[in-house]
C-alpha cells in the first residue's frame, strides 16, 4: 500500500478542522454552563471540594437485590442542599455490579457528611465502612496543579522548537508545534463533549496525559522530518511533494506498528485498571492516534504546502537546494 497524502491534503485538513471546531463550540457551551462554568468539567483537583464514595454492604441478606436509583440518590443530595453535586454509580472492581455511589460535591464538614451517608443507608442500602472514602482538596492545590501543568506544557513547546530547530530547520518546527496543537486540541474537545453529555471530568493526570501526548506525537514526526531530510540530500531535484509522501510510506510501517502496540496496552489500562486510571487511559488513547494521524497527515502536507508556495530553500551540507524544484 502506497499513499499519496498530499493529494488529498485538502481532506485531511477538513476531518481535523471540523473536529477541533466540534471542541471549540463544547468548550464554549460548557463554559457558559453554571454548573461547570470552565472549558472541561474540572474534577476537585482543580475547583476543591469533597469526594465520597460508599458501597453498599454485600454480605448482609437483600441488601444489594435492588440496583441503585441514581435519580434516589441526586433527590437525597438536593434534600441535603446538595443538589449541584457531581453523582455516578460505580461498580464493584471484583463483581462488576454497580453497588457504589461516587459524589463530588462542594467543601463538607464531619456533621454533613455523616446526615449525607444516614440519609443514602435510608434509601439504597447499609453501606459498608471499611469501603467508604472521603477526600477533600483545597481550591489552592487545584489552582496551583493547573498552573504547572500550563507551564509544563509551554516548557516542552518550546524545549520541541529549540531541538527541532536546531537539528533540522524552523519550518520544520514550526509545524510539528501545529501538529502538537492539533493533538491537545482535539484531546481536550473530545473530553469538553463528554463531559457535557456522559459527565466526564479532567483531573491532574489529564495534564500529564497531555505532556505524554506531545512526546509520543512528536516522536513519529521526527522520524517523518528524519527521512525528508535524508532524501533532500540523496534527490535534491525532486518534487517536495514526491519526496514527503515517499518518506510517509518509508515509515508508515514503524508508526503503525508503534501505535497498535501502545494502544493494547492502553485499552487494558482502560478496561481493567479501575476508575483512577480510566480517564487517563482514554485521554492517551485519543491523543496517542491524533498525534499518528497528525504526523503522517498534519505536519508533513503543511511543511509540503510551505515549501511549494514559499519556494523554501533547503540547506543540506552547506549548499542551498530549491525543494520545489520539479514542481
Amino acid at each position: 500500500m502506497k499513499l499519496s497524502i498530499n493529494k488529498s491534503r485538502s481532506l485531511w485538513w477538513a476531518i481535523s478542522s471540523a473536529i477541533i471546531l466540534a471542541g471549540i463550540i463544547s468548550m464554549v457551551i460548557s463554559w457558559q454552563n453554571p454548573s461547570i462554568k470552565a472549558p472541561l468539567r474540572p474534577s476537585l483537583d482543580f475547583v476543591g471540594g469533597t469526594r465520597l464514595q460508599f458501597e453498599r454492604d454485600c454480605t448482609k441478606p437483600g441488601n444489594c437485590d435492588q440496583p441503585i436509583d441514581i435519580n434516589v440518590v441526586r433527590e437525597v443530595a438536593k434534600t441535603q442542599g446538595l443538589g449541584d453535586s457531581s453523582i455516578q454509580i460505580i461498580a464493584d472492581r471484583s463483581t462488576g455490579a454497580e453497588n457504589g455511589i461516587l459524589i463530588r460535591t462542594k467543601n463538607l464538614d464531619t456533621e454533613q457528611r455523616t446526615n449525607l451517608q444516614n440519609a443514602l443507608s435510608e434509601k439504597v442500602g447499609t453501606f459498608d465502612q471499611q469501603k467508604n472514602q472521603f477526600d477533600s482538596v483545597g481550591p489552592t492545590l487545584g489552582r496551583e496543579l493547573f498552573t504547572s501543568g500550563a507551564i509544563a506544557l509551554i516548557v516542552s513547546f518550546a524545549g520541541i522548537i529549540v531541538y527541532l530547530s536546531f537539528r533540522f530547520q524552523l519550518d520544520y518546527a514550526v509545524f510539528a508545534i501545529v501538529a502538537l496543537l492539533h493533538d491537545v486540541f482535539i484531546t481536550a474537545g473530545i473530553f469538553s463533549i463528554f463531559g457535557l453529555v456522559l459527565g466526564t471530568e479532567v483531573d491532574s493526570l489529564f495534564i500529564v496525559a497531555l505532556l505524554t501526548i506531545t512526546g509520543f506525537s512528536v516522536n513519529d514526526t521526527v522520524v517523518i522530518y528524519d527521512r525528508i531530510r535524508e532524501t533532500l540530500k540523496t534527490n535534491p531535484n525532486r518534487a517536495i511533494a514526491e519526496i514527503v509522501d515517499d518518506a510517509v510510506n518509508q515509515t508508515l510501517g514503524r508508526s503503525i506498528n508503534t501505535t497498535f502496540t501502545t494502544m493494547l496496552s492502553l485499552f487494558a489500562i482502560f478496561l481493567f485498571g479501575g476508575e483512577t486510571l480510566k480517564n487517563f487511559a482514554l485521554a492517551l488513547i485519543i491523543g496517542f492516534t491524533a498525534g499518528a494521524y497528525s504526523s503522517i497527515f498534519i505536519a508533513s502536507t503543511l511543511l509540503t504546502l510551505w515549501r511549494e508556495r514559499n519556494g523554501q530553500r533547503a540547506v543540506v551540507s552547506g549548499e542551498s537546494i530549491d525543494t520545489s524544484a520539479g514542481n
